[in-house]
């Protein structure tokens, strides 16, 4: 498997790389970086990330970071590999929404779900962009670390 990603499956920018990979329906490794004592901010993960957050992400030799950077280049890279994630057509550009995934999941479970829910095309992009079979995966491992 040459694809790796290194980070903590609660973090929303690990996810966004998730999401995407499994959108592609790419096998990958999720390396665990262990947030609580720092692991990001030392050796080696710093020699991926000089910036010392999560993700870090790793393509055979390529070595990248930044969650959308890493979602602009799988997108890019992989074209032509499962869901276009590339869209030439406006009205279907919608599908970059799976970078708000985690930020949505979170909303649903406050007050403002009554918002979302009282907005018919919101509410029904958010019940079926929630529903996707990549989002499904990845909170599959958020409730099987």
């Amino acid at each position: 498997m040459a694809i790796k990603v290194h980070g903590f499956i609660f973090s929303p920018a690990v996810q966004r790389v998730l999401i995407c990979l499994a959108e592609k329906g790419l096998d990958y490794e999720l390396v665990n970086v262990d947030l609580l004592t720092g692991q990001q901010k030392k050796e080696p993960f710093i020699l991926l990330n000089p910036f010392g957050q999560v993700p870090a992400f790793e393509d055979g030799d390529l070595k990248l970071f930044e969650s959308r950077a890493i979602t602009k280049y799988i997108a890019y890279a992989y074209a032509d590999k499962g869901t276009p994630l590339l869209v030439q057509d406006p009205k279907k550009l919608a599908i970059l929404g799976v970078c708000h995934l985690p930020t949505l999941e979170c909303l649903m479970g406050t007050r403002v779900k009554a918002i979302i829910e009282a907005r018919a095309h919101v509410h029904a992009w958010a019940k079926d962009i929630l529903a996707r079979p990549a989002w499904q995966k990845v909170v599959a491992m958020k409730n099987n670390p």
